[in-house]
Formats: structure tokens, C-alpha cells, sequence
């Protein structure tokens, strides 16, 4: 395996950022769904700082990245790290590079007192459900997730 370290993401790296969702979002077959800009990216996670990014890199280059926010149990009474995105260009994925970015988000959740990390992964995405559970990730068939956006989100809000 190729040296491969982590960085976080600054604010001039917006650019970069979008170009790794919407790679994300043509592998997940989503493409259409993808209405962020650099601007809004820089909104949200630097100014507004609901989000962090930390870039996979390998020889000076960036080969994927992970985005991530802290989120709360209230069983625990603590916050846990929530992955919402880990992507690795094809030509560096079966390198072990998946597995030390989830060892570096542990640790990154460890240091700052956490108490899980968790994160989802769609059903049909075999490759990656494996790679987890090889790890002992465990599904948490029990739970259902639900969501409300656009127009839906929009008519609760107003009542």
C-alpha cells in the first residue's frame, strides 16, 4: 500500500469537494440529485460549520474523501460522528484505503469523546455492505429511515 495520509479540508477547497460528491453521486447513480455549489459547500462547511472533510491522499494528490458531522444520542448522552460520505477514486480502491479511513474517523471520534460512528450505505451497494461487515460494522436492520425535503419539508414547516 502506497503512503496514504489524511487532510482536512480548507476553505479554498470547495472546487475540490464537489468534484468528489459528484463523482460519488455518478457512482450511487444519483448525478441528478447533486444541486450543490462551491458556494453553498463553503456556507455550510466553513462558515456555518455543520460539516467537516478530510481528504485521502496519496503521493501529494487527493484520491477521495470523507465527509462528516457530529451527531447526538441521547441514550449515550454524548455525540457520535456521523459518516455521510466516503468515496475513493476506482483506481485506488482494493488498496486498503477504505478500511484506514474508517481507522482514521475512529480515531478522530475516540479523540473527541464520541461515542459511535455510524453511517448508511444503500442496499444495493454489495461491495461496500461486505467491506463492513468484514470490519464487524453491524446493520441496523431494525431501523427505518425516513426524510422530508423540498416541497414536502416546505408544507410541514408552514403547517
Amino acid at each position: 500500500m502506497q503512503d496514504l495520509t489524511f487532510r482536512f479540508a480548507q476553505r479554498g477547497d470547495c472546487e475540490k469537494i464537489l468534484c468528489f460528491i459528484r463523482a460519488l453521486a455518478k457512482y450511487e447513480k444519483m448525478e441528478d440529485e447533486v444541486v450543490a455549489t462551491p458556494a453553498l459547500l463553503e456556507e455550510w462547511i466553513f462558515d456555518k460549520q455543520k460539516a467537516e472533510v478530510i481528504f485521502l491522499m496519496v503521493d501529494g494528490k487527493e484520491i477521495g474523501f470523507a465527509l462528516f458531522f457530529h451527531n447526538f444520542s441521547t441514550f449515550l448522552g454524548r455525540a457520535g460522528l456521523y459518516l455521510e460520505d466516503l468515496f475513493i477514486l476506482e483506481e485506488y480502491r482494493g488498496r486498503g484505503y477504505g478500511k484506514a479511513t474508517l481507522r482514521e474517523l475512529a480515531r478522530i471520534a475516540q479523540k473527541r469523546g464520541c461515542g459511535r460512528l455510524e453511517w448508511w450505505c444503500l442496499d444495493w451497494n454489495k461491495p461496500s455492505i461486505d467491506f463492513y461487515l468484514s470490519l464487524d460494522a453491524q446493520p441496523m436492520d431494525e431501523w427505518t429511515t425516513y426524510r422530508l425535503t423540498g416541497d414536502t419539508l416546505k408544507k410541514l414547516a408552514e403547517g
